[in-house]
């Protein structure tokens, strides 16, 4: 490996704000491609980085009981920027980790144009990269340029996969009625009122989903059409054709909420969670949607609360790709048809802000160490890390591969005395302290080595 030369990250998304730090604070030299500022996206709005395209949460923070929040927990412990950023701008969601999205992508910004070992290069990276860069890491996300996918297409010899996602309305908070809303977390969680709430009684709720089934809705493309969805992010007509209940068992299920005006359980709950520091902006929670914006407007409103909603921006949908990572990876992600290229972040088939961070945090990891002549030192499998990385490179069926979120079912078992004796929530907590502790030995021994 040379020296003298940079590691080259091209993608400024969440795993490539990660890689580039990770890389960075490790005394490599890093120059960060990112093509927005000269061409944007079907999904992005700015040419900040790390900037959110659909939600603004980071889903659980609670590690001990959640895979999601333990993840958060190990990314903290590993340095990573993206969650200082998302710690340091938070906003209240219950048990959730919610982000002003704008503060928090303008403090992963600032935070990378400052690095002195970190150069910013804005521009396309069309095709391959250059041949004489030998240690890359591909950070280009779900919305990969169409140059670059097929560049790698035809190195690999392997169709990319695809699959289509959406974006939930966000709405203006002086616009909703609270004579009919009313602030609250599902159990009280959080500090207790961390949501809006918007009722519907059984009658509301019925004509609310005829009114999503008939809705027009965009159309795709010929060589879309045989492009799935990603079952977690379902556009919310979709889960409404799946069955009358779907909804009212998945987003707008109304258990842990009272209605004060009734002192009962609704039917059904439409939820809000503040999007901004300012509080002035609410998105709709798990309201992704392929509706065309003017039946979005009517349909929307006729929600309890929203009947005057004004939207800062109404939902969309945009098509993702992802490689077969377990065919095509090898266990430090690099390519295997051109070991040169490490990949990261939701490319690889990784679902969710912190999963996609997590695995560019690891990209960078392993880059800085081909750079610095030592050895990559893997995760321990038992950890959020190690799991996540085990079911992209080996775990993961490559017949069936399908992007993943982080979750228990990943993880190595328990020992069998100790998984015999644990139910529910004691088991987690016990997949979440034998993490916690993994990690710490995996950190403190990586720590050492790179001190050597």
């Amino acid at each position: 490996m040379d020296r003298t030369k940079p590691v080259h990250v091209i993608g400024g998304g969440l795993a490539g704000s990660d890689a580039a730090w990770t890389l960075a604070r490790a005394g490599v030299p890093v120059v960060l491609h990112e093509m927005r500022g000269q061409r944007t996206t079907e999904a992005h709005k700015t040419d900040r980085f790390a900037e959110l395209v659909c939600s603004n949460s980071f889903r659980s923070d609670e590690w001990e009981a959640n895979a999601v929040g333990l993840l958060h927990a190990e990314l903290r412990a590993a340095g990573s920027l993206v969650m200082a950023c998302a710690d340091r701008h938070r906003v209240p969601a219950g048990a959730a980790l919610a982000v002003d999205r704008d503060g928090f992508a303008e403090a992963v910004t600032a935070a990378l144009e400052a690095e002195p070992n970190v150069r910013v290069e804005r521009g396309e990276i069309a095709g391959l990269p250059p041949a004489d860069w030998d240690n890359v890491v591909v950070a280009t996300g779900p919305l990969t340029s169409p140059a670059l996918a097929n560049a790698v297409r035809a190195l690999t010899g392997e169709d990319s996969l695809a699959f289509f996602d959406a974006i939930a309305p966000i709405v203006h908070k002086d616009s909703i009625d609270f004579t009919k809303a009313w602030f609250q977390s599902r159990w009280d969680k959080g500090d207790g009122a961390d949501y809006v709430n918007c009722p519907m009684d059984r009658d509301r709720y019925e004509v609310f989903v005829a009114a999503l089934l008939a809705a027009e809705k965009t159309e795709f493309k010929d060589w879309e059409k045989s492009t799935p969805y990603f079952e977690g992010c379902l556009p919310v007509e979709v889960m409404a054709e799946r069955g009358a209940d779907t909804l009212r068992f998945g987003p707008m299920k109304p258990i842990g909420l009272t209605d004060p005006a009734t002192g009962r359980r609704a039917w059904a709950v439409v939820q809000l969670r503040q999007d901004n520091a300012l509080g002035t902006l609410y998105n709709m929670v798990g309201f992704q949607t392929k509706m065309k914006y003017a039946d979005q407007v009517r349909v929307f409103r006729t929600i309890p609360g929203l009947e005057k909603a004004e939207f800062a921006r109404l939902g969309g949908i945009h098509r993702n790709t992802f490689l077969n990572s377990p065919k095509l990876l090898d266990r430090e992600l690099r390519l295997k048809a051109e070991p040169r290229l490490r990949f990261a972040g939701q490319v690889t088939g990784v679902e969710g802000y912190v999963e996609s961070a997590a695995i560019g945090l690891l990209a960078g990891r392993f880059a800085a160490a081909q750079w610095l002549g030592q050895p990559a030192s893997l995760p321990p499998p038992t950890t959020a890390f190690g799991a996540l990385l085990a079911h992209l490179t080996g775990g993961g069926d490559a017949k069936t591969f399908q992007p993943m979120n982080c979750n228990f079912g990943l993880f190595p078992p328990l020992p069998p005395e100790t998984d015999r004796r644990l139910k529910g929530p004691d088991r987690k907590r016990a997949y979440a302290h034998r993490a916690r502790a993994d990690l710490a030995v995996w950190l403190a021994g990586t720590a050492s080595e790179a001190a050597e």
